[in-house]
């Protein structure tokens, strides 16, 4: 499959694909780990199914992987560069004349590759996601998939149907002891039976079907003696309280895709308002993506320690770049969408300044002798850690004495008293 492609550029692929693939993963992971949390207090509490909760986790891996894609780009890179310059195969091949241009052949085309994907998923899948999300929740708190019975108390459907549950095995799906008691125009009914199943109907959502085996049916009749009639098996209609359809998708300019935002935020008969967040909306999700081009420059520049040095100076930088790139985008698509500033000076302003900088950082690193993008900050950083061990040092010296002069104080003591 990849016979065509040079094995040096086979090399550095699969020196950035693993590290990649680890932060997309860690990434994810962490980012949903507190949701996860939220969810499952909420569905419980709404008394919902569980796997509601699986299906609204899909819903948000979108959102986070809008910030995970870049993150795991420049750190695949990064650190696959650093393993490089850390084991001096770098100075190797920089010597048989290779460029750090031609080194960078193949991970510009993984980042333009993660970049189309990453436009897809801010463009597209974001905001279907989002609408879907919402929609979940929806269902979740109007009751469209269902509520749990609680075991051992009374719950009233519709004022018609009370209905009571001893116990419940296979996971709620067998009732065991079910009581009802319904009222109607033919007279009030007291059923009970020994087990029971809830069936859904498919052709009518607003009613379910409670199968009854093992039971006997009282009807109380005006002016007469009570009804009995004992049953193998008895179908129960339950209706439900009737749901209210969901809105459609555009409750906001989160839930439109890139081509809806094109129409509507550039359309003469959009309100000012609309169109205003609308392309603060487009101008934040684009200068997102953009920013990717440059991220193997940024990788690289920051992947080289100093010479006879495993300084990690350089990953801890490159983060807090991207996080901090990031949150200023969210700070100038907030004030962008209220009209303040406009998106052109929020959002592509701060682009440019940011892109300007990864050059100047790769003109150092590939084009001035023994220069680093970071010179200053691996100088303070090296200071850092030089006092910190020597304060480290100084104390486990003053510890040992301290130790030293206890058991000479000891000895002496003992000595005294022989």
């Amino acid at each position: 499959m990849f016979t065509f492609i040079p094995a040096l550029d086979r090399y550095i692929f699969r020196l950035v694909i693993v590290p990649m693939i680890g932060v997309f993963v860690l990434a994810a992971s962490l980012l949903t780990l507190d949701k996860m949390l939220r969810l499952f207090d909420f569905v419980a509490s709404e008394g919902g199914p569980v796997d509601i909760v699986f299906k609204m986790l899909a819903n948000l891996m979108p959102e986070y992987a809008g910030l995970a894609i870049p993150l795991g780009v420049l750190l695949g890179i990064l650190l696959a560069f650093r393993k490089l310059a850390v084991s001096s195969e770098l100075d190797t091949i920089r010597a048989v004349g290779l460029s750090y241009g031609r080194l960078l052949r193949m991970p510009y085309a993984i980042a333009l590759t993660m970049m189309a994907v990453n436009l897809a998923v801010v463009g597209w899948l974001q905001p279907l996601s989002r609408y879907y999300y919402e929609e979940l929740e929806f269902e979740l708190t109007s009751g469209a998939l269902g509520a749990s019975i609680k075991v051992g108390e009374f719950v009233t459907i519709e004022d018609k149907t009370a209905l009571r549950i001893e116990r419940s095995e296979e996971e709620g799906r067998r009732l065991l002891g079910v009581f009802a008691r319904v009222n109607s125009e033919e007279g009030d009914l007291s059923i009970s039976a020994a087990e029971g199943r809830f069936l859904r109907l498919e052709e009518n959502r607003n009613t379910i079907v409670l199968r009854l085996r093992d039971g006997q049916i009282i009807q109380e009749v005006e002016d007469a003696s009570p009804r009995v009639l004992n049953f193998s098996l008895h179908d129960l209609p339950i209706d439900l309280p009737a749901l209210e359809r969901f809105r459609e998708r555009g409750g906001d300019e989160l839930e439109y895709v890139l081509p809806q935002l094109l129409e509507i935020g550039w359309s003469p008969t959009t309100d000012k308002q609309t169109r205003t967040e609308i392309q603060a909306n487009f101008s934040y999700r684009l200068v997102e993506v953009v920013m990717m081009i440059f991220l193997p420059l940024l990788a690289l520049s920051l992947a080289i320690p100093p010479k006879r040095s495993t300084s990690a100076l350089g990953v801890f930088v490159a983060v807090v770049m991207v996080v901090a790139y990031h949150k200023v985008n969210e700070w100038g698509w907030g004030i962008a969408a209220l009209g303040r500033v406009d998106p052109l000076v929020a959002l592509w302003l701060p682009c440019v300044i940011f892109a300007a900088l990864i050059c100047w950082m790769y003109y150092r690193t590939a084009f001035v002798p023994g220069a680093q993008a970071i010179d200053g900050l691996e100088a303070v950083f090296a200071k850092l850690v030089k006092w910190i061990k020597s304060k480290f040092r100084r104390r486990r010296r003053s510890e040992a004495m301290t130790r030293h002069d206890a058991i000479a104080a000891e000895q002496e003591e003992t000595g005294h008293a022989v």
